[in-house]
């Protein structure tokens, strides 16, 4: 494994997240305010695994490259990879992949920020026992296939990296042991 400093690569979906913000909770186009807080996803990372992390954010900019949210994503220390293809290549997946691949091979803990399966074949090798890797989403859009891997760790964007201004319409199993019925009764 190549040695060097002990980041904590966060890997983000970003066009997956807003489609199942959109989508699956909102029903429809999320407004600005009612998408995440990227900055919170890598200070909640940072002080989950007190390691650095280093963000990179993967867009799609075949058709479209949406400068003034990357200069944003600049702004709050992510990388924005830039992508291209065919009309029929899903190029943020293929990119992600190789992504996750390639840190096979280096050091450091890994969090994907996504809800999608396509990256299951490439998240279980990084189980290996010597980083952590973990997958931060919408628990309750999250591919299931995920709970089969040995050794991941699961975050909600909402509940526990506080990645939303305000609380999203969400409805939420509660383990008992954070039940509080006074949530209920106001």
């Amino acid at each position: 494994m190549h040695t060097g400093s002990r980041n904590t690569w966060v890997l983000v979906d970003g066009e997956n997240i807003d489609a199942t913000l959109g989508g699956q909770i909102l029903g429809r186009r999320p407004q600005p305010d009612e998408r995440p807080r990227w900055d919170r996803i890598l200070s909640f990372v940072e002080r989950t695994w007190a390691r650095p992390a280093r963000g990179l954010f993967f867009l799609n900019a075949t058709t479209n490259l949406p400068m003034t949210f990357v200069q944003a994503l600049k702004a709050l220390d992510y990388e924005p990879v830039l992508l291209s293809g065919p009309a029929d290549a899903k190029v943020v997946d293929i990119a992600i992949q190789r992504t996750l691949r390639a840190l096979k091979d280096r050091a450091g803990d890994v969090v994907l920020v996504s809800h999608d399966g396509d990256f299951i074949e490439d998240v279980e090798p990084l189980l290996d026992g010597e980083r952590r890797v973990g997958v931060l989403a919408f628990a309750e859009f999250r591919n299931t296939a995920y709970a089969a891997l040995p050794g991941i760790t699961f975050f909600d964007l909402e509940y526990d990296a506080g990645a939303f201004d305000a609380p999203l319409p969400r409805l939420r199993v509660i383990p008992i042991e954070e039940f509080d019925p006074a949530l209920f009764l106001d």
